[in-house]
């Protein structure tokens, strides 16, 4: 039996219990005497447990004695040692009591031998000075390049320790002098093994100028050597290629930078400690030293459409850039260092002025393109096309603008871009403009002017609805203007957003652009507008702010404004067109001689119900019948663009708030048309000198037939018309009973009228 188990801290007497009994696989009756056994076992186990507890307690009891002695023993000997150790102490105190004074004697003997040393070595290095000092006129004629530098380095180590000498400037000069002497001495060999990348004799070359703490000056010579090898590549390129623009030159020079680049960085790594750092140097001080300049060739080159060539050159700079990051990254990673941020900038810079006044170049070169299209005809039907055009020629500058702005400045340019599309834009909707006045007066709707449409004013009413529906495709026109205006300001935000993002610039309204400098790679990351012109950046960082927080924004707001405008007068010139012969009609009302005739008896004594509408009333309402009719080609068919010129600008003669008439294409024409003619009849009718009875009731007939015309076509009629009606259907001695119900002109105008004949 395994009394193992007694001993856990989590004994269950279920659990073992169970598990003696599962270990058995017998009948119930052996299971009773198996039961029997483990009782039995146990039960001599406790005894067993129970005699060693006795025989443990029985020796604890013996051995206590013997463990209080061997404590007290203990104790006595802890006191003693305490004892020993004050003792020990207190000897101690009374030694450094004792020696006090000879230790301090013993300090100030070392601090003496220490200057004594100082002394004698100063005075040695001294001694060695003078000893260098003579004979180094005869190293430096035994032409040992070696043997000098070595004694310029012990001569160095001498004047190290004479800093305290009074004469230890001069001495400085003189080594400087002799430094000089020598770097003289090595100039044509330096010449020689940078050209010749003669790899042995630069490497001693290093450790000499290195020895003598003039690494910079060699670092000079290396660049003297090449800048100016570079320099000459230059201007051969310049004298072979005189006859050639400078866009098909440029890239091989790029290609020389580009091949010196791969070549020196290799040959420098076994060189100099910095080899990435030397070349970048190297590039940047050749590119900020040509003769003629780089800026100065652009100047000549570009006299003629500016901004396109100077995106051609910049694009071919661009390809190097990417070219030369490329190089450079396959041997340094990550590309962070005041040396490239200068050779970036160098590479830069030439475009600088150009960059900074893109807005400026971007507007005449969009001012002259635009100028180039043709928008104005005195036909109608040629002039619309021609309108039709130009949107899509305009919106082909400006997508084209957008992408040089992307092109050219990285997406940096946009408020110059913005400021370029706005002339544009001003420019353009004048033309529009003009193009409409030039159509208003060949249609004959200024007020003075004559033209074939007053001449015929006395042709059948409508027979002409072409100029109607040419004047509807301008409308139309200007409805895909904005259309095109907002799928246009979309692609110029995602451009806006893109820069952002790719150059990692973070703005809110509480806190200013945030700029990594110098710890960003300037070869993706180049934000010439913050360097270069803080004020437009500025106005950038409050472009993308309002773009970013203010919903209701627009990048073409003043734009979206002239083109409102623009679609306002387009509307007015199609609402002239439509109704020029309803307000000829109307226009001759005020003068017919039917209001003043007497006509016979019979017609007098003739009941209202019985007169019929005059034929110009008749001509009036068939005319305004047919208007749906001519209004279907345009509104049969869902028309984004007619909508969207409706909904920037209004037709004349708006419904009035709270119209309940159909919001549809057509309706909005009908009831301008109809609202207008009523508005026109009312001030015909109220220029009537005088009425006679049977004038009386025709006029109220006329009236009543073009208000059931007015109401058949779904809009409500003129509550002034029907006022008039009332009125001329009231005795002219009741008129004191809708006094105040009908506005005072009416009533007054209408009695005038009357009065003659009721008299």
């Amino acid at each position: 039996m395994d009394f193992s188990k007694f001993l856990d801290s989590n004994f269950d007497v279920k659990e073992w219990v169970n598990a003696a009994f599962r270990a058995q696989k017998d009948s119930p009756e052996q299971k009773d005497a198996h039961a029997a056994t483990l009782v039995m076992k146990l039960q001599l186990f406790i005894q067993e447990v129970n005699n060693s507890l006795e025989e443990t307690s029985q020796q604890a009891l013996q051995n206590l004695p013997r463990v209080l002695r061997d404590v007290e023993a203990v104790r006595q000997e802890a006191g003693f040692l305490k004892d020993q150790m004050q003792l020990v102490k207190e000897d101690i105190k009374k030694v450094e009591e004792d020696t006090s004074q000879s230790m301090k004697m013993l300090l100030e003997i070392d601090t003496i031998k220490s200057r004594m040393k100082a002394a004698s070595d100063a005075l040695q290095e001294a001694d060695n000075w003078t000893t260098l000092m003579a004979d180094v006129d005869e190293v430096f004629a035994s032409q040992d390049v070696q043997l000098i530098a070595n004694k310029l380095l012990a001569m160095q180590r001498s004047l190290s320790m004479l800093a305290h000498c009074g004469d230890y400037n001069e001495r400085c000069q003189s080594l400087e002098v002799l430094k000089n002497r020598l770097e003289a001495l090595l100039s044509p060999q330096l010449v020689s093994a940078f050209n010749s990348h003669s790899l042995e004799s630069a490497q001693r070359f290093v450790n000499i100028f290195r020895d003598m703490e003039r690494l910079s000056q060699l670092r000079n010579y290396y660049h003297k050597c090449h800048k100016s090898s570079l320099l000459l590549q230059w201007q051969q390129l310049q004298e072979t290629n005189r006859e050639k623009s400078l866009v098909e030159w440029l890239p091989s020079f790029y290609e020389t930078l580009l091949t010196t680049w791969h070549r020196e960085v290799q040959w420098c790594d076994q060189v100099f400690p910095d080899a990435v750092a030397m070349v970048c140097e190297l590039l940047t001080q050749t590119l900020s030293n040509l003769q003629p300049s780089l800026p100065a060739c652009m100047d000549s080159a570009l006299q003629d459409n500016t901004l396109l060539n100077v995106i051609e050159l910049r694009q071919i700079t661009l390809r190097f850039l990417k070219s030369l990051e490329g190089a450079i990254q396959a041997v340094t990673d990550p590309v962070v260092g005041r040396h490239f941020e200068e050779l970036v900038q160098a590479i830069h810079g030439p475009y600088m002025p150009y960059l900074l006044q893109y807005g400026r170049y971007e507007e005449e070169h969009l001012l002259q393109e635009l100028a180039s299209i043709p928008m104005e005809r005195r036909d109608l039907i040629d002039c619309a096309q021609l309108l039709s055009e130009s949107v899509n020629k305009l919106f082909k500058l400006t997508n084209e603008a957008a992408d040089r702005c992307t092109a050219f400045t990285e997406g940096f340019g946009m408020t110059g871009l913005q400021s370029a599309l706005k002339a544009a834009f001003s420019c353009y909707c004048q033309k529009f403009d003009h193009a409409l006045e030039t159509l208003r007066a060949a249609c004959g709707l200024d007020p003075g002017s004559s033209n074939v449409m007053v001449t015929s004013a006395g042709s059948e009413l409508g027979e002409d609805w072409s100029k109607f529906q040419h004047s509807l495709k301008i409308v139309q026109t200007c409805g895909e203007l904005f259309l095109q205006s907002e799928e246009f300001e979309l692609h110029l935000s995602s451009n806006l957003l893109h820069t952002c993002s790719s150059h990692n610039i973070q703005v809110s309204s509480s806190s200013p652009a945030k700029i990594s400098l110098g710890h960003s790679n300037p070869f993706k990351e180049y934000n010439y507008l913050a360097k270069e012109d803080p004020a437009q950046y500025q106005a950038f960082q409050a472009l993308i702010v309002k773009l970013r927080e203010d919903e209701g924004s627009s990048l073409l707001q003043e734009p979206l404004e002239a083109m409102s405008k623009v679609t306002e007068h387009a509307l007015k010139l199609a609402f002239g067109i439509v109704f020029f012969q309803l307000q000829l009609q109307l226009s001759q009302v005020s003068t017919m001689e039917v209001w003043t005739n007497q006509g016979g008896l019979l017609s007098a004594d003739l009941p209202t119900f019985s007169l019929s509408p005059q034929e110009y009333i008749t001509k009036i309402g068939q005319y305004l019948m047919t208007l749906p009719q001519q209004l279907e080609p345009c509104t049969s068919q869902e028309n984004p663009a007619l909508e969207k010129a409706l909904e920037s600008s209004r037709l004349p003669f708006p419904p009035s708030a709270g119209s309940t008439e159909a919001d549809h294409l057509a309706d909005y024409w009908i009831g301008s048309v109809a609202r207008a003619t009523m508005h026109t009849y009312v001030e015909a009718i109220l220029r009537i000198p005088e009425l006679t009875s049977h004038a009386n009731r025709q006029l109220a007939t006329d009236i009543d037939y073009l208000c059931n015309v007015v109401d058949a076509l779904g809009i409500q009629p003129s509550q002034s018309l029907r006022h008039i009606e009332d009125l001329l259907k009231l005795p002219l001695s009741q008129y004191g009973e809708v006094k105040g119900k009908i506005s005072d002109r009416l009533m007054h105008a209408v009695a005038s009228m009357r009065s003659a004949d009721e008299s």
